[in-house]
């Protein structure tokens, strides 16, 4: 049975130039596009080639996830992840609309990859592997910024099983605000074997990142805690999770470059502050926790990470509806 792929966006923007060469190139895969707007998003949208759903249509289109979900948020890509899966993907790949992708991009993927593993018990700066300069993912507790990782010569060459994998983005690839206030960019990486982690912890992004079925209930965004660590944290609770499975944590060299769309800096600082103050404690609380294994127990031991997010005042409390409706429409499309 062929693979069936699927290209997950948010947008308020027109269509930028990531937009249009994805909707022009998804069919080198055979790849659905789909893009999701919000209240912000022009309302003539229009990108020939993408499935663009606006508020009304994702309203309307069954989920009760999506009737529940606040506007204004980076998060409603949760919706694209929905009807994705609805629509018959097996392998969603998502990224952002500034995200531009290389032909590497279009290469097809397999869950079960060639790569050096890495299994130590402590935080690694993947990026370390990729380059040559100081350089370092959103995410990274400030503390280990100049910890360099181990060899890789340490370690085996493993196929691993590695249901969710990190591309990296050339140019303006995905850092935190202090690196961007004081470090220079553009910034290329290094073309490299890949790197999957196996009980290591390093944040990954939602910027260019492919999953596979095993894996989808952890695609799940939170709304209610900072914009900039939506996708950090979301990383965290997958990757405490995947190890728990056996699973690895794969990340690649980079398939898309970025044109960054307009940021406030200090504005990312600021929410980026609970990341920096807090990533170590979710860490920690995480390993803690006494999870149930195997796949079909993901929904609740997301129910038990998530929960202590709430427990440890990082997220709201008015999270935990929203990861039953997230669930629950997940499990109606189940076979």
């Amino acid at each position: 049975m062929p693979e069936r792929y699927a290209v997950v966006i948010t947008t308020i923007n027109p269509p930028t130039r990531a937009v249009q060469e994805i909707a022009r190139d998804a069919g080198r895969l055979g790849a659905e596009f789909v893009l999701i707007g919000d209240s912000k998003s022009p309302a003539d949208f229009d990108q020939p080639g993408a499935t663009y759903l606006d508020l009304a249509a994702q309203r309307a289109i069954g989920f009760r996830f999506a009737e529940l979900v606040p506007e204004r948020h980076y998060a409603r890509k949760n919706i694209g992840y929905l009807v994705a899966i609805r629509n018959g993907a097996t392998i969603i790949v998502e990224t952002d609309d500034d995200n531009i992708p290389r032909d590497s991009f279009w290469e097809e993927r397999r869950p079960s990859v060639p790569a050096r593993v890495v299994d130590t018990r402590d935080w690694v700066n993947v990026y370390g592997y990729f380059a040559d300069a100081q350089i370092w993912p959103r995410g990274l507790p400030l503390d280990r910024i100049l910890q360099k990782p181990p060899a890789l010569s340490g370690f085996p060459v493993e196929n691993i099983y590695c249901p969710i994998q990190q591309g990296l983005a050339d140019e303006n690839p995905d850092v935190d605000a202090i690196y961007r206030l004081v470090l220079p960019l553009p910034f290329d990486f290094k073309q490299a074997e890949p790197v999957a982690l196996k009980g290591a912890w390093c944040p990954f992004n939602s910027q260019n990142t492919t999953w596979w079925p095993e894996a989808f209930p952890l695609l799940y965004l939170p709304f209610h805690c900072s914009f900039r660590m939506t996708d950090i944290w979301r990383s965290f609770v997958a990757q405490r999770i995947a190890y728990l499975n056996g699973w690895g944590l794969l990340f690649h060299s980079s398939t898309v470059f970025q044109e960054r769309n307009e940021h406030n800096l200090l504005r990312d600082f600021e929410e980026e502050v609970p990341g920096y103050l807090n990533n170590e404690r979710i860490r920690v609380a995480l390993d803690a926790l006494d999870l149930p294994t195997g796949v079909s127990t993901i929904p609740e031991a997301m129910r038990l990470c998530y929960g202590e997010l709430v427990r440890m005042d990082l997220v709201g409390a008015e999270e935990l509806p929203l990861l039953e409706a997230w669930l629950d429409d997940l499990g109606r499309m189940q076979p």
